[in-house]
């Protein structure tokens, strides 16, 4: 569990208020945030700092306001509560359930998207208490129904792998099969056969072999391969299909 610094700030205090007097009564918009990070997957919480959900936890989310799209009020939640800028969300549906509020009738649009840790600086906004990196296999009960609204997104998430490349951003320029494999199986939360993967990543012809291996492991050096940018770019906009 690695929890983030928090910063408060007069102007996000007046962008809250301006929020509540422009947001669409019974609409919300909530974020799922996968980070990757030395071959484990968490997922972003934030701890409400005030309403009738103080004191609890859940993913990214709040109101969508009249004169912004869903799209729009998502990235702006996102950069609100915890500075997160220019990030790619992928729209997952809108969750329905007239009982997932206890008292009013809130329809939420999802977002998902995975992220590598260590290329952002992650900031609570007044708005929230806290904001941490959870385990997947860590995570409390949630306010609401995000726990539902998580764990749709790590179904989406992990049936996106079997369907387009993943690991451009998340690993080194240079890595090893076992890391690749390693990162497959933290999403898919399976175990792997490692000479089964081997045989079906490399023959789809992703990888660039490197004439060189680790340096400075006290274990046999691996042989290093790096992703093949035009394939890579092809197969993740044409997919495919990757089956363990």
């Amino acid at each position: 569990m690695t929890r983030v610094s928090s910063t408060k700030t007069s102007k996000t205090e007046s962008t809250s208020a301006l929020n509540n007097a422009t947001a669409i009564d019974g609409i919300s918009i909530d974020c799922v945030i996968f980070g990757f990070k030395k071959e484990s997957l968490e997922v972003l919480l934030v701890q409400h700092a005030g309403g009738e959900s103080e004191g609890s936890w859940g993913v990214l989310g709040g109101w969508l306001k009249r004169e912004e799209s869903a799209d729009d009020a998502a990235q702006r939640i996102l950069y609100e509560l915890t500075s997160l800028d220019n990030i790619y969300l992928e729209q997952l549906k809108a969750f329905t359930n007239p009982g997932r509020v206890h008292d009013r009738r809130i329809v939420t649009i999802g977002y998902y998207t995975l992220v590598n840790q260590e290329d952002y600086n992650v900031r609570a906004s007044i708005a929230v208490r806290e904001a941490k990196w959870c385990k997947i296999n860590e995570v409390p009960n949630l306010i609401f129904d995000h726990n539902e609204i998580l764990n749709f997104s790590l179904l989406q998430l992990r049936n996106r792998v079997r369907q387009a490349p993943i690991g451009f951003n998340l690993l080194p320029e240079k890595f090893t099969l076992l890391q690749l494999m390693h990162l497959y199986e933290e999403i898919l939360g399976i175990e792997l056969d490692k000479s089964n993967f081997r045989r079906k990543i490399l023959h789809m012809k992703l990888l660039l072999a490197l004439d060189e291996k680790q340096q400075d492991v006290s274990h046999r050096a691996a042989k290093l391969y790096k992703f093949d940018a035009e394939i890579y770019k092809k197969l993740t906009e044409k997919g495919f299909n990757f089956e363990f």
